[in-house]
Parts: C-alpha cells; sequence; structure tokens
C-alpha cells in the first residue's frame, strides 16, 4: 500500500484555505489529526507514519491561523468556528472519520462531536483526545498562555527559539539538532523568526484553548457516544486526577491511555507508546471500509 502523502488545501465557506497532508486510500477507514494550539500538523509526523503504514486513510491538517492555513481576517478562532472546518472537512469523507486530536484539536473534536449529537448526527466513528480534558489544571493553561504569549518581537536566531522551547519542556531532552522547529516559524522582512502561527490567536479572549471552555466542553461530552479514549501524559500540568474524573462523569465508557514519561505533548515526547495505545484503539472501534 502506498504511503505517499500529498498537500491538498480546503476552502471553508467563508473562503479560509486550510493546508492539510493527505495520505492512503480513500476507500480505507479515515483518521483526522488535529494539532494543539501554536503548533503546526508537523507535530503528527510520526503518528501519520504509523498509521498510514496500518493502512487508514489519513488527513492532518493546519487549524486556521496556523501553519500554512490562512489567518482569519476577522481574527475568529473561536472553538464553534473551529468546529465547523472540522465538520467541512469530514464533509469531504464518505463515511464518519476517527478525530485525534491534541490540546485544542481535541477540545475541537469533542466540542464538534457533542454539537452534531444535539442536532441526531454522528459525525464521528471515535473520538481521541490527546492531554485534554473539559476543566484543565489553571496553572498549566496559565504556562502555556504565557509561552504563547511571549516573544512578541521574535528571535534572532534559531538557537534562541530552542533555547524557549527547552526551557518550557525541561523534561525533555533537548535535541542536538533544532533545524526541525523551522516547522514552526518563519522568517520575516526583518530578518527575525517568528512563531508561525497569527498573534491574534493568543490575543483574543475567544480562542479555542482551555480554560475558558470548560462548560461547553463538558455539555458536549454529555452528548457524546461514539467510543472515546483520552491519552494523558503522565508528567501533563495540564490533566489532573480531578479533571479526568469529571470528564468520566460525563463521558460514559471514556477510556483512559496513560503514557509514563510524557508531559502535554505526549506524540511528541514518546511517539512509540502513543502510537501503540492510539492505533490498538482504533483497531477495536473504527469499522473497515
Amino acid at each position: 500500500m502506498s504511503h505517499e502523502i500529498e498537500t491538498r488545501r480546503y476552502v471553508m465557506p467563508s473562503g479560509i484555505e486550510i493546508a492539510a497532508d493527505v495520505g492512503g486510500a480513500p476507500s480505507r477507514p479515515a483518521v483526522i489529526l488535529m494539532h494543539g494550539g501554536g503548533q503546526t500538523r508537523h507535530s503528527w509526523g510520526g503518528a501519520m507514519r504509523e498509521l498510514l503504514r496500518q493502512g487508514y486513510h489519513v488527513i492532518n491538517f493546519d487549524a486556521r491561523g496556523h501553519g500554512d492555513s490562512s489567518w482569519a481576517p476577522d481574527a475568529d478562532y473561536s472553538l464553534t468556528t473551529m468546529a465547523n472546518d472540522l465538520r467541512a472537512i469530514i464533509a469531504t469523507l464518505p463515511s464518519p472519520p476517527a478525530l485525534v486530536g491534541a490540546s485544542m484539536g481535541g477540545a475541537t473534536s469533542l466540542y464538534a462531536c457533542g454539537d452534531a449529537a444535539a442536532k441526531g448526527e454522528t459525525l464521528a466513528a471515535a473520538l481521541v483526545v490527546v492531554d485534554i480534558v473539559p476543566r484543565v489544571d489553571r496553572k498549566g493553561a496559565e504556562k502555556i498562555a504565557a509561552f504563547m504569549g511571549a516573544h512578541t518581537n521574535g528571535f534572532a536566531t534559531l538557537e534562541d527559539a530552542s533555547d524557549a522551547v527547552a526551557a518550557y519542556n525541561a523534561h525533555r531532552p533537548r535535541p542536538k539538532d533544532p533545524s526541525g522547529l523551522m516547522k514552526n516559524l518563519r522568517r520575516h522582512a526583518d530578518g527575525r523568526l517568528y512563531w508561525h502561527w497569527d498573534p491574534a490567536f493568543v490575543t483574543r479572549a475567544s480562542r479555542a484553548e482551555p480554560p475558558q471552555m470548560a462548560t461547553l466542553l463538558l455539555e458536549a461530552a454529555g452528548r457524546v457516544r461514539v467510543p472515546t479514549l483520552l491519552v494523558r501524559g503522565m508528567q501533563s500540568d495540564i490533566v489532573s486526577e480531578e479533571g479526568v474524573e469529571e470528564f468520566r462523569r460525563h463521558l460514559q465508557g471514556l477510556e483512559v491511555y496513560d503514557v509514563v514519561g510524557a508531559g502535554h505533548m505526549v506524540a511528541g515526547d514518546r511517539n512509540d507508546a502513543f502510537n501503540e495505545g492510539v492505533i490498538g484503539f482504533l483497531r477495536r472501534h473504527l469499522p473497515e471500509a
């Protein structure tokens, strides 16, 4: 089976263009990958390759305002709008896919599934949310917000950007070659390197990141009836035991897969363990095409 990946652009009803890496036979069961806030589709590189090897059709897209997708002219990065983008991509598929979302991507997919259920629709065949629960730890959320809000004037060198990431992810071994960071950076006309997301995503209160969305997400969780897996990094400063238990109370049958030695960026910290848990879940719950 071919593992070739092509880059595709989906045009939303609003005119926003969503960039995606797409691979695998369209006749195979589909998996949609959604990254976290401030990341790009490249954060799923290892997971996408393994999903393709396992025979899935994979769509791995940059959220609006991130990576190679359009920035929203009206700076609309609300949970509802992100969910509408997801629905538009799902509408191109012949049957409901599995959704795998990290942090913001997980919140978006959980909300979208709950909203669809309220309308009597089935949006997905299965749902995987990665290190996100409806009510996240406040200190962890503030740490993310502080990191994303810092360095608005960019970085003089790639090494400076690498220093900032190393300070944020202190538990993760620092790569010897920081060049991979360039997938998340762009050099502007002033010669400096800037994170490749719309600054308005951070400055507007309506962005789709926690903790503002706890009520909406708990309501959505209560309506979800598709098989759902929470992948939790055991060193996460976002997901607490209390947050997991509250999630369980609202979403019946929630499965939890713990990844030892991983923080909030589970797939990046322990990609092999992440793939094992997610693919095991998909084999049980994603029907063959």
